[in-house]
């Protein structure tokens, strides 16, 4: 079955991210989530094959997750890093935020729903923000360049705030049972706990990779400390 001819339901439980690209098109996949795509597009007057061009690419977009980092150059490596993990946390957090609002405004009365989670994600998005931005501006640049002795006390830094984010993730966990879906959960609901899964396992794929690869690569890995200058 091809995604044109599978629910929006099924879609916003099985991709993480579709429920955005939804949203940004007014596709219902609450109340109307057993509309195929293709019918919920032509009722709707919209080109339901871009959609699916659309979430295709999200699926797509674990291709190179198998890859043997420790002999990437750093410059390789940080590029992968921007690409896969900062500009889809920006994707992420936002969708997440609504999603959990939602859920909280719909659902506040049942006692197994995940009050505060919204603030902590806003409260994740602004840190996560902050570090990435210093990575961005001050520290993948200067790595980029070969510039490593100066930069151990950066590195703590960075190491120190990836602690806080496993530390936000530890508290995302409690506020829902280890992200485990009640019985009777809506959609919306679904695809919240959904995207919750794919971001920690992103978090941690990223942390892993910047910590345990590039930091570490930077004093033992020829590849990665001599690979900044090309």
């Amino acid at each position: 079955m091809t995604l044109l001819d599978q629910s929006l339901g099924a879609l916003a439980r099985s991709i993480p991210g579709a429920t955005q690209v939804f949203h940004e098109h007014k596709l219902d996949f609450c109340c109307g989530g057993k509309h195929s795509l293709r019918e919920a597009a032509e009722q709707r007057g919209i080109d339901a094959q871009q959609i699916a061009d659309r979430l295709e690419a999200i699926q797509a977009e674990v291709v190179g997750e198998g890859r043997d980092w420790r002999a990437a150059t750093a410059a390789d490596l940080i590029a992968y890093i921007l690409y896969r993990f900062h500009e889809r946390h920006r994707e992420q957090l936002p969708e997440l935020i609504r999603l959990a609002q939602r859920v909280e405004q719909v659902h506040g009365d049942r006692a197994d729903c995940p009050i505060g989670l919204a603030d902590h994600l806003i409260l994740m998005r602004q840190e996560l923000e902050s570090h990435m931005e210093k990575e961005e501006q001050v520290l993948f640049p200067a790595l980029s360049q070969g510039y490593i002795a100066e930069l151990q006390g950066p590195l703590e830094v960075m190491r120190h705030e990836h602690d806080q984010h496993g530390e936000a993730l530890v508290t995302l966990e409690a506020l829902t049972h280890d992200i485990t879906l009640p019985r009777g959960a809506c959609n919306t609901w679904r695809a919240l706990y959904l995207g919750l899964s794919a971001l920690r396992e992103d978090l941690m794929e990223h942390i892993h990779l910047e910590n345990n690869i590039l930091f570490e690569g930077l004093n033992r890995e020829p590849a990665l400390a001599g690979a900044g200058h090309g």
